[in-house]
C-alpha cells in the first residue's frame, strides 16, 4: 500500500513537472520577446533582459526588505503625508529568497528560483485539491491552464504571490479534509507572505454556519467546533498583527494603514481616508469617466458584477462540483477585496488566489472548449506581459 502511494505520488509530481515545465519555457520565450520590444518610454528601457524583467515593479520592494530591512521611520512627503515604503509588503518572501540567494549567488536568483518552486509547489497542491472533486482529467487540465493562464508570469518575477498559493491551497486542502492542525501553521505563513489572510478567517465562519446548519446530515463534533473558532480567531489575530509590528517599530499606530493609502492616493487625491468597500465604488465611477462613459453607471455596472460573481457561486453547476469549501474561500476572498481594495491594474493580479474557483473552466469534458481556454490564457498572459514589462508606461501599465 505504501508503495502504491508512493508511486502515486512521485507519478502526480512528474506529470504535473512535465506540464509546468512546458509552460515555464512558453512563459520565457514571452519574456524575451518583451525584452526585445521594451523601448525607452517603458520602465525597463531600450536594454531590458529577461533578468531585468522577472525583478521589476513590486520585485524592487522585496529586494528593498532583504537588503535593508524596514525603515523605523515613514517617509512622507513636503505635506507630511506618508508616501510609499516597504511596510506595505510582507517579509516571508524576502526572508526566504535572501537566504536562497545566499546559496545561488544573490537575491535576484533566491527570488526567482523561490517563484518558480513555489509556483511547482502551488500547482502539484492544486492537483490534489482538485482531484477529488473534478477527477485526474478535469483536475490536470485546470493545472495545464493555471500554469499558462495570463498571470503566469508571476511564477518567473521576484513577487510572493507563487509562495502565498502553495500554503493557500495547502490550507484548502486540509480544510477539505478537516485536517484542522496542519492549518494552524498555514494561517501564520499565509499572513506573513501576503496581505490576505482576513479572508480566510470569514472562510472559517462561513465553513462553521455551513457545517453547523448540516450537522444533522454531516456529524459536527465538538473538537471540529473547536478547531473551526481557534482557528478563525488566529486568522483574525495574524491577519491585524502586521498592522500592530508596523505601528510599534515606526511608533505610528497608523502605519500600515497609511503606506497603503500612500498608493490609493496617487489616485484619488491626497485626502482619501480609508472606508471598508468605498474603493470599488470609487474606483468604478473613475474607470468609467476615463473610459469615456458616464461616471453615475460605474457603481451600477460593479453591483451587477457581484450580482454575476454570487449567482456563479451559488448557482454554476461547474463551480458547485468544487465543493462548499472551495465556493465559500471564492466568496470571502471576492468580499474581502470589495472590502480593503481600490482597483487599478494590478487587480488582474490580486484574482490568483480565486485560482481553485476558476479551475471550474477545466470541468466540461469537451476538448475542444479546452484547448480554446488554453488558447486563451496564453492570449492573455501574453497581452498582460507585453502590457506590463514590454511597454509598462503609464499608470494602467502596473502589474
Amino acid at each position: 500500500m505504501a508503495e502504491r502511494r508512493l508511486r502515486s505520488a512521485a507519478s502526480v509530481a512528474g506529470t504535473v513537472a512535465a506540464v509546468y515545465l512546458s509552460a515555464r519555457l512558453v512563459t520565457t520565450l514571452f519574456f524575451w520577446a518583451a525584452a526585445s520590444l521594451s523601448g525607452p518610454t517603458s520602465r525597463f528601457g531600450a536594454d531590458a533582459t529577461i533578468p531585468s524583467l522577472a525583478m521589476g515593479w513590486d520585485a524592487q520592494w522585496y529586494w528593498v526588505i532583504a537588503d535593508r530591512g524596514y525603515p523605523s521611520e515613514l517617509p512622507v512627503n513636503d505635506t507630511g503625508q506618508v508616501t510609499e515604503n516597504p511596510w506595505a509588503f510582507m517579509p516571508l518572501f524576502p526572508v526566504l529568497a535572501r537566504t536562497l540567494g545566499a546559496v545561488l549567488g544573490g537575491y535576484p536568483a533566491g527570488a526567482v528560483v523561490l517563484a518558480l518552486g513555489a509556483g511547482y509547489a502551488a500547482s502539484v497542491v492544486l492537483f490534489v485539491l482538485l482531484r477529488g472533486r473534478l477527477g485526474e482529467t478535469a483536475s490536470l487540465w485546470a493545472v495545464v491552464l493555471f500554469a499558462n493562464g495570463p498571470l503566469a508570469a508571476l511564477f518567473q518575477m521576484g513577487y510572493a504571490e507563487s509562495l502565498l498559493l502553495v500554503w493557500l491551497f495547502l490550507a484548502l486542502w486540509a480544510l477539505q479534509r478537516r485536517r484542522f492542525g496542519w492549518i494552524y501553521p498555514l494561517v501564520v505563513l499565509m499572513g506573513f507572505t501576503r496581505p490576505g489572510v482576513l479572508a480566510f478567517a470569514l472562510l472559517l465562519g462561513l465553513y462553521g454556519i455551513h457545517r453547523w446548519m448540516r450537522r444533522r446530515v454531516d456529524p459536527l463534533p465538538t473538537p471540529h467546533i473547536v478547531h473551526i473558532i481557534a482557528l478563525g480567531a488566529l486568522a483574525t489575530i495574524v491577519g491585524f498583527a502586521w498592522q500592530v509590528i508596523a505601528g510599534v517599530a515606526t511608533g505610528d499606530p497608523s502605519a500600515y494603514l497609511e503606506t497603503e493609502l500612500a498608493w490609493r492616493r496617487s489616485w484619488v487625491g491626497s485626502e482619501e481616508q480609508f472606508v471598508p468597500f468605498a474603493g470599488f465604488v470609487q474606483a468604478s465611477s473613475l474607470w468609467f469617466g476615463i473610459w469615456g462613459l458616464p461616471p453615475m453607471l460605474g457603481p451600477i455596472a460593479l453591483a451587477v458584477l457581484v450580482v454575476g460573481a454570487a449567482a456563479l457561486l451559488v448557482r454554476a453547476p461547474q463551480v458547485r462540483r468544487l465543493g462548499p469549501e472551495i465556493r465559500l474561500w471564492g466568496a470571502s476572498y471576492l468580499v474581502y477585496l470589495l472590502a480593503v481594495f481600490f482597483p487599478q491594474s494590478s487587480v488582474f493580479r490580486l484574482l490568483l488566489p480565486l485560482t481553485p474557483v476558476a479551475a471550474a473552466v477545466a470541468v466540461p469534458p469537451s476538448r475542444w472548449w479546452r484547448i480554446g481556454m488554453l488558447v486563451l490564457c496564453l492570449g492573455g498572459q501574453w497581452l498582460w506581459i507585453h502590457e506590463m514589462l514590454a511597454l509598462g508606461d503609464t499608470f494602467y501599465r502596473i502589474p
